[in-house]
């Protein structure tokens, strides 16, 4: 693992978003450090980017699932800045019964992405609050025999699904198809391991929290490994943010390729 630690981020933010995505666009030191790897793929045209909040010991809730806020507001606005930045914010539809999310940018400037529920199984209610009609694409990723009635204007992506569970890497092809080529992963845990399991995140930013929950949900749920040195062990820079502290993992180099994004005109 080769870690390096990088002062605090300015509060300075505002000018950011658009900045970012001006190809020539200049983006101050250390902002560029920590989202300059998001503008632009080393494997493809894609960026995907996953993010977890946890304890020290790499809890994300209690027992019961209570996880509000495991992390404090700098950590908070850190995940509402990586909303502003991409282009669709993916969750599990786990995540959405549970939580009812609005996924929007609330804490800083920025637009609000697409929202993207992953719900094979056809799970996901009308009236819950990630398909408020706000003007923000709305997808629901669904299997192919799957039937659900839903708002007007929310966009059903129905794809090939084996035994409820979609693959990651067809679920990035087809938001690259529709021309959502930054992609933040942002839960639940189930969701989050999956796509890393699958090869298909580009970074992984965990924030940790100065607390020990002792038991809860795991952040990461990965396939069992014999020997230590069979981790996985990526570049990582570390960032504190208020009282938390930010890993940002670097995973391109085990990402598999997905394709091409759509370009618009």
């Amino acid at each position: 693992m080769n870690a390096r630690s990088s002062p605090a981020l300015p509060e300075t933010w505002e000018s950011i978003p658009a900045a970012f995505r001006t190809p020539d666009g200049h983006l101050p030191a250390p902002w560029d450090a920590l989202f300059g790897p998001l503008r632009a793929g080393r494997v493809d045209e894609l960026v995907v980017v996953g993010q977890l909040g946890q304890s020290l010991d790499g809890r994300i809730a209690t027992n019961s699932g209570h996880s509000h806020y495991i992390n404090g507001p700098a950590g908070l606005d850190h995940l509402h800045r990586l909303r502003a930045l991409v282009d669709a914010v993916v969750i599990g539809v786990g995540t959405a019964l549970a939580d009812d999310p609005l996924l929007t940018v609330r804490r800083v400037a920025g637009p609000n992405p697409a929202r993207v529920i992953l719900d094979p199984r056809g799970r996901l209610p009308a009236g819950a609050r990630v398909l408020a009609a706000d003007g923000t694409r709305r997808l629901v990723v669904t299997g192919p025999m799957t039937c659900n009635a839903l708002p007007d204007g929310v966009e059903v992506v129905a794809l090939p699904a084996d035994d409820g569970h979609i693959a990651p890497a067809v679920v990035l092809a087809a938001l690259a198809a529709r021309g959502l080529r930054r992609v933040l992963v942002e839960g639940g845990a189930r969701t989050v391991s999956g796509f890393l399991s699958a090869g298909c995140l580009d970074r992984l930013h965990v924030l940790v929290a100065p607390m020990i929950l002792g038991t809860g949900r795991a952040g990461l749920e990965l396939a069992p490994i014999d020997r230590v040195d069979h981790a996985l062990r990526p570049p990582i820079r570390t960032y504190p943010l208020g009282e938390d502290l930010l890993f940002d993992c670097d995973l391109s180099a085990a990402r598999v390729p997905i394709g091409r994004a759509k370009r618009s005109t």
